[in-house]
């Protein structure tokens, strides 16, 4: 497990139509603050302000196949070449980080090879890094890449 210091909380809120909502600076729109969401902003802003990931190498919720169905994942991390670099999985703070989280993740690696596969609830966060046929769990959030 690694452990992610959050910056100090920065965001835009609002109500729409009674239910909070939050902006996101990625997708440049209000989007609905679910406590998956406020896992997903923070874990964003941590990318952008601690680890040295530029905005334009992010991609947030976007549509993938995985064989005949239709997915999204969470948060995806392009290197500077804009080859995928990370998955992200965001889950809200209240759900376990299980089997079931993990074969999800694993599941949209084999849509989006990446090098570096993360699973968080904004209190535990599992990294691992993929070689092959063999995944080793970190204890520290991989460098950005500079090429």
């Amino acid at each position: 497990m690694i452990k992610l210091d959050f910056p100090e909380p920065d965001f835009k809120t609002r109500l729409e139509n009674g239910q909070p909502a939050i902006f996101d600076s990625i997708r440049q729109r209000w989007v609905a603050l679910t406590p998956e969401e406020w896992v997903r902003q923070n874990i964003l802003q941590w990318l952008i302000l601690r680890g040295g990931v530029p905005k334009a190498s992010i991609a947030v919720e976007k549509k993938i196949k995985l064989g005949v169905l239709s997915r999204r994942f969470d948060v995806l991390v392009h290197d500077r070449n804009t080859q995928p670099w990370m998955l992200i999985e965001c889950k809200a703070d209240t759900v376990q980080l299980d089997e079931s989280v993990l074969m999800q993740i694993l599941s949209y690696n084999l849509s989006v090879p990446v090098k570096y596969l993360l699973i968080t609830n904004g209190q535990d966060c599992h990294l691992a890094e993929r070689g092959g046929e063999v995944s080793s769990w970190l204890s520290d959030f991989p460098h950005y890449p500079n090429q």
